[in-house]
């Protein structure tokens, strides 16, 4: 039991970490900025629900997905821990990586249609992105069904915090300032970074025993 407390809450942190919601908080006002409360509330929800339905199906489907190409855990863990490594080392450096920053026709089409940036830009590439999808194959591929329950969960508990804190993001800013939201970056490009080398140091682990 203490031990699955303790794996709920590793999953929980890396995907805190990966997928940020502190620091999107000002990218989802950016987006949502011309909306009136209602429709707000409408674009997190939607978005966030789309992002949880994604890393559910990748935590189900993951061996399979995995089985179907041809592809080896150790070799998945290598590449998703050299992805998730990339997106905290452009954390740590203050910019977001370019697998979730938004480009200017994303943003373009965000302004034609409130609701459409619930599927893009925010649930994929920025709630849902391949670093996210990667972490969650990876931590539901290396266990059983309990495991993979605990990924949804904690995925699943993740998006109710992000929905609270994007619908009452204008406060939290003004609450915690600038310069404390570029420091939680920060920090949560340090767990990231960690959290990618781990992977890659499984990966490289899991090739050699395949190769031996």
């Amino acid at each position: 039991m203490e031990n699955m407390l303790l794996h709920s809450g590793t999953v929980f942190m890396g995907f805190f970490a990966i997928m940020n919601p502190i620091a999107n908080i000002p990218v989802f006002l950016g987006l949502t900025s011309d909306d009136d409360q209602q429709t707000t509330k409408a674009v997190a929800f939607q978005s966030l629900m789309l992002a949880f339905t994604i890393v559910a199906v990748f935590s189900l489907a993951g061996k399979v997905i995995l089985d179907l190409f041809g592809i080896t855990l150790p070799a998945f863990r290598i590449t998703g821990g050299l992805l998730v490594f990339l997106i905290g080392f452009h954390m740590l450096q203050g910019n977001q990586s370019s697998v979730h920053q938004l480009n200017e026709e994303d943003t373009k089409k965000s302004r034609d249609a409130a609701l459409s940036v619930a599927v893009s830009p925010l649930a994929i590439p920025i709630l849902a992105g391949p670093g996210t999808i990667a972490t969650a194959m990876n931590l539901s591929a290396r266990g059983g069904l309990p495991e993979i329950m605990v990924t949804i969960g904690a995925f699943a508990v993740l998006c109710i915090l992000t929905y609270v804190l994007f619908v009452s993001g204008e406060k939290f800013v003004k609450y915690i300032g600038a310069g404390a939201l570029g420091v939680i970056t920060r920090m949560m490009g340090l767990i990231l970074a960690v959290i990618g080398t781990q992977m890659l140091i499984e990966g490289v682990k899991g090739a050699f025993n395949l190769a031996g």
